[in-house]
């Protein structure tokens, strides 16, 4: 990773920067912890959408906020499930990379700062990202991409790579557990450096080998978006 790019992410995060709808004010986020160590999901079916969804409405409303954030380097079960995250021949991959925002399928996903289209896919393999899209971003030079998540099917239609996308510009809306290949209804927003040639995905999730890579390549996204959160 370039040595100056925390630095400009650490600039840009001077100035707030709203990645779901801004109607939705910082005031209303509150932290979630989706760890292993959390031992209030024992008794939550992770690899049922409803279920999260369930747990998501009951933790929202009793800290009477709108969207629960967080995730970032959080050592998960909730991949579990999912036969992508783990293979007989190598480590399984729990480390989550990117910052997960859930908030109600619909809710308008907003581009945090200029850039333009580098691509986009529907990842469609259960506990995948369903559709995804990715910008690409040139500050002081240093080129850098963000990935955008769980999104409907229909942010997909009409996209057009290279097209430029200025900041606070609707990029997409939030997909169902049916599109976004059985999750609760969420954003995972993710900073790459280097998308090591992928095109529509980039891992959102590693194992503990790759761990320093990973982290080195994705930094926080809240240094991006400069959030003031509870």
């Amino acid at each position: 990773m370039d040595s100056t790019f925390l630095e400009i992410l650490k600039e840009l995060g001077g100035e707030s920067r709203y990645v779901i709808d801004p109607a939705i004010p910082f005031s209303t986020y509150t932290h979630l912890d989706l760890s292993s160590d959390n031992a209030s999901l024992e008794h939550v079916d992770l690899s049922d959408p409803h279920s999260v969804q369930q747990y998501l409405d009951a933790f929202l409303l009793e800290r009477n906020a709108q969207v629960a954030y967080g995730g970032y380097n959080e050592v998960r079960n909730l991949y579990k499930s999912s036969t992508l995250f783990k293979d007989s021949s190598i480590e399984e991959r729990n480390i989550h990379l990117g910052l997960d925002l859930w908030v109600a399928a619909g809710t308008a996903v907003i581009a945090p700062l200029e850039g333009r289209i580098h691509s986009f896919k529907d990842n469609n393999v259960i506990g995948d990202y369903g559709p995804t899209i990715i910008l690409e971003h040139t500050v002081k030079d240093v080129r850098f991409y963000t990935l955008y998540g769980h999104l409907s099917r229909a942010s997909l239609q009409n996209l057009e790579i290279g097209k430029t996308v200025e900041k606070g510009t609707m990029i997409a809306r939030l997909g169902t557990p049916e599109e976004n290949v059985n999750y609760a209804p969420h954003l995972h927003f993710q900073v790459v450096f280097d998308l090591e040639g992928n095109v529509g995905d980039y891992p959102g999730v590693c194992g503990t080998s790759k761990r320093s890579f990973y982290l080195k390549n994705c930094p926080d996204p809240i240094i991006l978006l400069g959030m003031h959160v509870n």
